[in-house]
């Protein structure tokens, strides 16, 4: 019997990662008989696999393994052992979220890169950061250290200066000292519910994609007095047209719910919220 793997680039990792599979499997079918060599197919043939040979395969058809496949490893043959130890990774996809930082505008000076929230860049030399690269996932980026002051979103691009952190329709920022991942960001799953008052009372909307205006959806007034966040992650903007301020709303803090204007962030001062959109992934 052969096992066929069609590898691109990293097709080696993909081979190294199924072996201790191949010995679980074994344990699983039970088998007593002895199995045929297990081979190889990539283009030529290797020789058998250094270790144990599997057991019980004779009775089980040929398998195509390919890597690569955009929702995870799929086997073609439903009854076999190594198709169910397969099944609970079809579905599992790590991302690695990065940022890069520079200590100088258009991307010069010292670098570092961060894979996780940073507190206080101070903390690894850095004065301020004048300019940043999101290379995966979605950010937040705070004025102060400790997560403080005015913040705002970075979705995967090229920041050159500090103006860009917060868009061309924020207001200024000169510095930026601290900075943490959006982990619960799903540009296609995200709903949340705002209210006229705070602690979710008075008249509700219910939301799911990108309003450039509330008061033109048919929103009450320009200020929303409490929200909940079912699903995803928002920024809600002070102005129409994603504009002023900027408050980053997420799902997995606060358990959702913002029952008072200042949860929006330590820089908010009014619940004045006129523009909503969905954060990137």
């Amino acid at each position: 019997m052969f096992i066929s793997v069609r590898t691109n680039t990293y097709g080696d990792n993909v081979v190294s990662a199924l072996l201790p599979l191949y010995r679980l499997t074994s344990l699983l079918s039970g088998g007593t008989k002895k199995s045929p060599s297990l081979l190889l197919s990539r283009g030529f043939q290797h020789g058998p696999l250094p270790g144990e040979a599997l057991k019980g395969w004779g009775r089980v058809a040929p398998l195509t393994l390919t890597a690569g496949q955009p929702k995870g490893i799929k086997a073609r043959q439903n009854d076999s052992p190594l198709h169910q130890v397969l099944r609970p990774l079809e579905a599992v996809f790590i991302m690695v979220l990065m940022i890069i930082v520079f200590d100088e505008e258009c991307f010069q000076g010292r670098r570092h890169e961060f894979t996780s929230e940073c507190c206080n860049v101070m903390e690894f030399g850095f004065e301020t950061v004048r300019s940043l690269k999101v290379e995966s996932g979605a950010w937040v980026g705070y004025e102060h250290a400790s997560y403080q002051g005015q913040q705002f979103v970075l979705e995967r691009g090229e920041y050159p200066q500090c103006d860009a952190f917060g868009g061309s329709n924020a207001y200024h920022i000169e510095r930026l000292t601290s900075f943490r991942p959006i982990a619960c960001a799903n540009h296609r799953e995200c709903r949340m519910t705002i209210y006229e008052r705070e602690n979710f009372l008075g008249r509700k909307g219910e939301l799911s994609d990108d309003y450039p205006s509330l008061q033109a959806m048919g929103w009450c007034n320009n200020e929303v007095g409490s929200l909940r966040i079912q699903s995803g992650a928002f920024v809600c903007y002070q102005y129409p047209g994603y504009r002023g301020y900027q408050y980053i709303m997420e799902c997995d803090r606060h358990c959702g719910e913002y029952k008072h204007f200042r949860e929006f962030g330590s820089h908010c001062q009014t619940p004045q919220i006129q523009s909503i959109r969905r954060i990137q992934q």
